[in-house]
């Protein structure tokens, strides 16, 4: 039987260089975001609450038009690693992290005036 071992994930807050967007990240051991919540400070907006399993999916099953419709109603995932605390990231909870998604998700729904399919 193999075994499996949970991943070690690390949550992330960090501000996008050159813009008002403030960024909220689960990540991997990789520096993969998992999670990504993207709040623009001047717009007072979320501009992204996206999964990258849930990405992949749309991908998997809509192909490039089900990203599409993805990302316009929860934005983007980050493609490539994060920054690291030697970049200016600062490490928050858990539970933080947790609370800026279900708002962010909220928001982005709401924005859309929809909901996910299950």
């Amino acid at each position: 039987m193999t075994s499996y071992a949970e991943p070690v994930l690390t949550y992330l807050t960090w501000h996008m260089r050159a813009f008002p967007v403030r960024c909220y990240d689960e990540v991997d051991e990789e520096q993969r975001s998992l999670r990504h919540v993207a709040f623009d400070e001047d717009l007072d907006i979320y501009v992204a609450a996206a999964s990258l399993a849930e990405t992949l999916h749309a991908r998997d099953t809509g192909g490039l038009d089900g990203v599409v419709a993805y990302e316009h109603l929860y934005g983007p995932a980050p493609e490539g690693p994060v920054p690291t605390l030697h970049d200016g990231a600062e490490t928050i909870s858990a539970a933080t992290f947790e609370e800026m998604w279900l708002l962010g998700r909220s928001a982005r729904e709401t924005d859309w005036d929809t909901k996910p399919r299950s």
